[in-house]
């Protein structure tokens, strides 16, 4: 009897493998918020964490620095400034110091966080956006423009803002019948896609209005996200209530290119997508695992690779964008699972023996530079986002040749004034070395984000001197 032997799929992130950090790295005694919406709860990017809490008398997040652990005072001062609960919470692509926070009392404020975290409560907003006439629970920022936020409430309603000069430039009151799941911006920013509780999945440009649509079969609440490529996955429930993914074409939408059913649980599940790797992560409401997904070109499209799992169920997740993962360690995401009580940090790693930068593993990402002004959106322009290196965030280790010298036994008497001297030379070699690398390094980033900063002004200066703006 013969065997044939199956054919393995390539790829660089079959072996990802998640762990919890230590009970010290925890953040613990944070009351996370009970409101049943069914969002994240919680936002991170490279300086701080963010998590909606209970708060009598309205609505309040806490925001601590992310280097922060260990119980939290009950006295920690939080973001209090709204008259309800707090639905959503989202920081700016452009900006880490800016978080704008959507509320039951039909208001979505943008606050400034100080460098360090709060000192003491904030209850003042930097803008104030009002015009939604029911709750507002869903925020996206516009990844490529300068202060354009997307709100959409519970009046069935999609507002975009220039939150720089606090204007409703657009609004979309028509498009959807009933109550509003998910929006989702797509790479650029020149189309949105959103699903709704008609089980209806919509892509819309939010300057011109065109919408199109395709009908689920679950009745369920779904999530929609855009990919890299233009694709949409969503998460939904199939006619059986079985949970599942889909992925979707955006150019025809009369059939998914991929489903896989789960399982039966009741708990919505959120997709947190990584463009860099093209990986998806579900968390389920109410879960006790964190599956992991890679989306490739071939068929089936949508491979499983594999889940964390846990004893506990997870409330909500904050999810880091790239620029935050410690490259060292090969981390290529990082989750703030959220307790009833504790927040729990999470890393996703790919094994790797080398002490190089692993160029594979991190690609060119979207920095902080905004690569248009929200005037130059509104007018409608549009453009991918502006790139930068992670190679500057890394440090190579200390050398093994001179841990070696470092292990090696004392010379005898006769021998240990020279070796002793030629030892002590070499050693401060080996680490003027490396401190030169490493200025090299951050030097090299530095530049690269100025030259993407000049080229952005001479487009906008060229535009300037043309007459276009």
């Amino acid at each position: 009897m013969s065997f044939r032997r199956g054919v393995v799929r390539q790829s660089k992130f079959r072996h990802v493998f998640a762990q919890a950090w230590k009970a010290e790295h925890c953040l613990d005694d944070v009351r996370v918020s009970r409101v049943t919406w069914d969002g994240p709860l919680s936002a991170v990017n490279p300086k701080f964490i963010a998590v909606i809490i209970e708060a009598g008398g309205g609505g309040a997040f806490l925001v601590v620095p992310i280097g922060k652990s260990g119980r939290i005072d009950q006295s920690c001062p939080t973001v209090c400034g709204h008259a309800a609960p707090v639905l959503d919470i989202q920081w700016c692509p452009h900006d880490d110091n800016i978080i704008a926070s959507a509320s039951e009392d039909c208001t979505v404020k943008v606050w400034q966080i100080p460098d360090g975290g709060l000192t003491s409560p904030m209850t003042d907003p930097i803008v104030t956006l009002e015009g939604h006439s029911k709750r507002v629970g869903i925020l996206a920022w516009h990844p490529c423009a300068f202060n354009i936020l997307l709100t959409a409430g519970c009046d069935n309603v999609v507002f975009v803002w220039n939150v720089g000069t606090g204007e409703l430039v657009y609004q979309l009151a028509d498009a959807h019948p009933d109550l509003i799941y998910s929006v989702g911006w797509n790479k650029d920013g020149s189309a949105v896609c959103t699903v709704c509780k008609d089980k209806a999945l919509r892509i819309i440009d939010p300057r011109r209005g065109a919408v199109r649509e395709k009908v689920h079969d679950g009745t369920r609440p779904m999530r929609a996200v855009f990919l890299a490529d233009g694709k949409i996955l969503t998460t939904g429930f199939s006619r059986m209530s079985e949970r599942q993914l889909a992925l979707w074409d955006a150019v025809n939408l009369s059939e998914p290119m991929a489903v896989q059913e789960m399982d039966t649980s009741n708990g919505v599940l959120l997709p947190f997508y990584d463009p860099d790797t093209n990986m998806v992560y579900l968390c389920g409401k109410g879960d006790c695992t964190i599956r992991y997904f890679e989306v490739t070109d071939e068929s089936p499209y949508v491979h499983f690779l594999s889940l964390y799992s846990s004893k506990e169920p997870q409330r909500g997740a904050g999810f880091l964008c790239k620029r935050g993962v410690d490259v060292n360690k090969c981390e290529i995401a990082r989750f703030y699972k959220l307790h009833e009580r504790k927040v729990e940090p999470i890393s996703m790693t790919v094994p790797r023996k080398s002490d190089l930068f692993q160029g594979d593993l991190y690609p060119d990402t979207a920095g902080l530079e905004p690569a248009l002004l929200a005037d130059e959106w509104i007018a409608g322009q549009d453009a991918a986002p502006l790139l930068i290196s992670l190679s500057g965030g890394y440090a190579a280790p200390p050398s093994k040749h001179r841990d070696t010298l470092r292990s090696k036994p004392k010379l005898s008497s006769q021998d240990s004034g020279a070796g002793g001297a030629a030892t002590a030379a070499t050693v401060a070699a080996d680490e003027m070395l490396s401190e030169l690398l490493a200025e090299m390094k951050a030097l090299r980033a530095v530049v690269l984000a100025q030259n993407q900063r000049i080229e952005l002004l001479e487009r906008q200066l060229a535009r300037i001197e043309d007459g276009d703006v």
